[in-house]
């Protein structure tokens, strides 16, 4: 069956075993360049509030790293300095190139444990925050071990989960399959024999643009854990929101949300696309995940199904005007070779759809320039929406700023939304006295517009 390997009784031994042989990712001596990276304050803060967009920034978090192979728990101690971080793992190998790190970065906010993520509860604590990423997907029993994940998150926590996703990797599953049925298995013989196969690849071949475009592909280990992994599965949309509903979990946000909206980039430019605004988001990022058709992986944050569970970013409310943004650190603002009307274009740069690229005008821009971490939405509208414009203030900082939120391009801190900002109070209850839908369109054929000049960039990115 494409996208599950079939289940055997023996799985986990087998899976632990590949880990002793292949660790991955692959061990790493330096942190150097990931310690520099979040020494960036609004890049920890965006972090946070990506997260709890609707709590107060605090840095003193309790930290379940479930699966954290041979590096992740040490970037998290490393990056959280005032956070109590558990790194587990069932794999010795990873638990010792851990520890390793650990000993030569003096992390003393980590302990470690060689436990399987399924005995998460046998660590009798529970966290703010846990983070499985690559996990799940590779558990003889994924419900179990989300389900003893989830017993060891606080009812006001945090989990970020990624698991793979079936359409982007049907390669991958195709040449799994072939590998089954020759013999090749996870050895050096077996390793070499797939290297030498797979520079015989047939022009076309599903998997020919992944081995190209994912340079962790030229590594062995990491072919192996892709190609050769003796248990792996796959979710799709639907799948995967089930398996959280299944485990007392609730969709939180993808993590990066814009290739799934139908509002960003090429989706929103379909003549379809005002008919799947209407379906329920769940249906709408399936909806996306099918026709995008690349998708390789889904990270999601997700929050306990109880009614203490954090609270998520809504414009459809009065509170907005006054969240806080917070720009995203890897957007950049790009403003050359712009297409007709814009004053800027912003690419957050951890995107893979070339697509989603978002043309700003010169008000949209003065917006934008304005955001420091500090001021509301409401507050950066008054001092740079001009006066000539004031009717439509409200209208034009509630759609720009969803827009840089639909785009990834900002995070909100909204713990302080108790105190509307002077725009809400005094526009609050006006009737919206502008139509933005010719506006919106015109910037989306901007944006389509605006590939063709920023294939240049892309070098940049």
């Amino acid at each position: 069956m494409i996208g599950m390997i079939e289940q055997r009784p023996d799985a986990a031994e087998a899976v632990r075993e590949f880990y002793e042989r292949l660790p991955y990712p692959r061990p790493i001596d330096s942190l150097e360049k990931y310690q520099r990276l979040w020494q960036d304050a609004q890049r920890r803060r965006a972090d946070y509030h990506l997260h709890w967009p609707t709590a107060s920034y605090r840095e003193d978090r309790s930290i379940l790293v479930a699966g954290c192979g041979t590096s992740q728990a040490a970037k998290h101690a490393m990056r959280w300095p005032e956070a109590r971080v558990v790194g587990i793992d069932f794999s010795a190998t990873s638990v010792r190139c851990t520890e390793e790190l650990k000993r030569k970065y003096h992390l003393t906010n980590l302990e470690l444990c060689q436990l399987p993520v399924e005995r998460a509860r046998e660590l009798r604590t529970r966290f703010d925050q846990i983070v499985c990423t690559g996990v799940l997907h590779h558990l003889a029993d994924p419900d179990a071990g989300l389900a003893a994940l989830r017993d060891v998150l606080k009812p006001d926590g945090a989990m970020h989960l990624m698991v793979y996703a079936p359409y982007g990797r049907t390669g991958i599953y195709m040449l799994q399959e072939f590998c089954r049925r020759v013999g090749i298995r996870a050895t050096d013989d077996g390793i070499r024999d797939l290297i030498a196969a797979l520079g015989a690849l047939p022009p076309g071949h599903p998997l020919e643009n992944l081995l190209r475009q994912a340079p962790d592909f030229r590594h062995e280990a990491a072919l192996a854990d892709a190609l050769l992994h003796p248990q792996d599965r796959a979710y799709s949309v639907p799948e995967l929101f089930g398996f959280l509903d299944a485990n007392g979990m609730t969709f939180g946000r993808w993590v990066r949300q814009a290739p799934y909206s139908v509002h960003c980039g090429v989706m929103a430019r379909l003549l379809q696309a005002s008919r799947m605004a209407k379906l329920p988001l769940a249906e709408q990022y399936a909806a996306v995940e099918l026709f995008r058709g690349t998708m390789v992986r889904h990270s999601v944050i997700a929050y306990r199904s109880d009614p203490s569970a954090p609270r998520t970013i809504d414009f459809g409310g009065d509170a907005w005007p006054g969240y806080v943004p917070i720009r995203m650190a890897d957007t950049i603002c790009i403003k050359e070779r712009l297409p007709a009307g814009a004053a800027a274009v912003l690419i957050n740069q951890t995107h893979t759809d070339k697509d989603l690229i978002n043309a700003i005008d010169a008000t949209e821009k003065r917006m934008f320039d304005a955001i420091d971490g500090k001021c509301s939405v409401g507050d950066i509208a008054k001092t740079t929406v001009p006066s000539s414009r004031k009717e439509s203030q409200r209208d034009l900082a509630r759609a720009f700023f969803e827009r840089l939120w639909r785009y990834d391009q900002v995070v909100f801190d909204a713990s302080l939304t108790g105190t509307l900002p002077a725009l809400a109070q005094e526009q609050g209850n006006e009737e919206d006295g502008h139509d933005f839908a010719h506006q919106r369109h015109a910037l989306e054929l901007h944006r389509h517009g605006a590939l063709v000049g920023l294939h240049a960039v892309d070098a940049q990115r």
